[in-house]
Parts: structure tokens; sequence; C-alpha cells
């Protein structure tokens, strides 16, 4: 980042543009420094995806991991001791694509 020209003469009109200019360039820097601050915490955590999914390496890592925590919220929330069929029933039609995944997974070499 190359910094504006000063300019050279007395002329108040030049000298207001330079100190415009000045600032400008200070303003952005300041957002891109503050954006940078911001995005930094979704980097880590896309770090720590990629990871997991190198360091275990697992097929599909984030979609099992989802696939685990809806598993979860079906099988321990509200009403599953009165026996509800058609919880029952959402669970497998949410965890049918998982399966596929898998049993495809299995078949290749």
């Amino acid at each position: 980042m190359s910094l504006p020209e000063l300019p050279n003469t007395r002329n108040p009109r030049e000298l207001r543009k330079a100190l415009l200019r000045l600032r400008m360039e200070m303003h952005r820097q300041e957002i891109r420094h503050e954006s940078g601050q911001l995005l930094e915490p979704l980097r880590r955590v896309r770090g720590m995806g990629n990871s997991l999914h190198d360091g275990l390496g697992i097929k599909h890592a984030p979609l099992w991991g989802i696939g685990a925590v809806v598993a979860l919220g079906f099988l321990t929330g509200k009403g599953v001791r009165s026996g509800n069929l058609a919880r029952l029933l959402r669970l497998g039609s949410t965890l049918l694509p998982l399966v596929r995944l898998y049993l495809q997974g299995s078949r290749r070499p």
C-alpha cells in the first residue's frame, strides 16, 4: 500500500485534498484491520473442521457430525417416552441419506 503523495505547494486547497486522501487511506486500513479481526474466529472454525476431517480420515465427517446431532435430538427430545411413531419415521427419513452415503462409500474400493 502506497501512501498518497504530499504536494510541494503551499496551496491550501491542495493541502486539504492531500489531508483528505491520507484520512481516507487511514480509514481503509482501519476497516481492513477490523474486518480481519472479525473474520479470524470464522477462519479458526474452518481450520478446525478441516483438521478434524483430515486428522480422523473419516469421509464426509461434517455430514456424519450433523447426522449424529440430529439423531441425538430425535432420541432425547420431548415426547420420546410416549412412543411417537411419527418421531421414529422422521428419524429414519432424516438418516436415510446418511446410510446411503455410507453404503455407497463401502462399495467403492
